[in-house]
């Protein structure tokens, strides 16, 4: 038996409301449009248009599955993250609206250290070249971050593989294979590699060559906290978002391992939690004394990036 689209999304919204979700109308109008292959537009413009009774019993079982606090990328099978479409499952966690900021920080780094190398070639021809800018993202996930990054590098003209390199390290096998997919849905592999390992790999690519620019979305989520997420976390990996006592613990290992990995004007950019503005500097200052540790803000005008390096900053 046929209903329109207005019925189902009164109902379904009346269900996800009761249900605690603090985006009933939004969820229920995403899921109907992805159950219909259509757009939400389409939907809201048109609610008296009929939906036949395969279709409605499609959509109850996705508004079934909200219900119980499943997050709706994982409903849908994808999540839309700087402008593209990821396929997300439980493999990895699901990217964030504010990581988009580190995708925008390691293309500033890039396009800066590439303008850099123009520079040094204009005033001496002969100049050897430096090679790929090596670049690893550590705890790559569902590869949001590197994949977001390579895509808008070769919009840019930046060439995979001789202007850059991209290391995607993960310890979860499943979440790299999903990276994989990603990178291959957006063909930006070219000049990508995909390592399983806690962190870093014992010996880096290129001969254990240094890197330039570490990009992490690490756990930084305190311990204590996470039972109080929305209960769509649940459904998220937990040492994806588990930091430890303070939120820190990840990354602190991480700091430890930049002096040896980290090229001498290398650079990490790590997210934080908009809570961790004074402790995570304070970490690298515990961990690297005489490194410096600034944070960027982001939107929101709250610390997201810590950018770490050897010595001062240059001007």
């Amino acid at each position: 038996m046929a209903v329109t689209v207005g019925e189902l999304l009164s109902g379904a919204a009346g269900r996800l409301r009761d249900s605690g979700s603090e985006t009933a109308r939004l969820d229920a109008e995403v899921l109907l449009a992805d159950t219909l292959r259509t757009e939400r537009t389409r939907l809201i413009a048109s609610p008296e248009a009929q939906v036949d009774g395969a279709a409605a019993e499609r959509f109850t079982a996705a508004v079934d599955r909200r219900v119980a606090g499943e997050p709706v990328a994982y409903i849908r099978g994808i999540k839309e993250f700087f402008g593209l479409a990821f396929a997300t499952d439980a493999r990895a966690l699901i990217p964030r609206p504010e990581t988009e900021c580190l995708v925008e920080a390691g293309r500033e780094e890039v396009m800066d250290r590439l303008a850099a190398a123009a520079r040094r070639r204009g005033i001496d021809p002969g100049a050897p070249s430096d090679g790929p800018i090596r670049i690893a993202d550590i705890g790559t996930g569902s590869g949001a971050v590197a994949v977001a990054l390579a895509v808008v590098l070769r919009r840019m003209k930046v060439i995979a593989g001789a202007d850059v390199t991209i290391l995607a390290t993960d310890d979860s096998p499943d979440a790299l294979e999903l990276a994989r997919e990603n990178a291959a849905g957006h063909a930006a592999a070219e000049g990508m590699r995909f390592v399983d390992a806690d962190l870093l790999p014992p010996v880096l690519p290129d001969s254990g060559a240094p890197l330039d620019i570490v990009l992490a979305n690490l756990p930084y989520v305190r311990s204590d906290a996470i039972d109080g997420l929305p209960i769509a976390a649940s459904f998220e990996p937990r040492q994806a978002l588990d930091g430890g006592p303070d939120g820190l613990d990840v990354i602190r290992r991480l700091l430890a391992l930049l002096p040896d990995v980290l090229a001498p004007d290398g650079v990490a950019l790590l997210e934080i939690g908009a809570d961790q503005g004074s402790a995570a500097p304070a970490a690298v200052a515990q961990e690297l004394p005489g490194w410096t540790a600034t944070d960027e803000m982001d939107l929101a005008g709250l610390p997201r990036i810590l950018r770490v390096a050897r010595g001062a900053r240059p001007a």
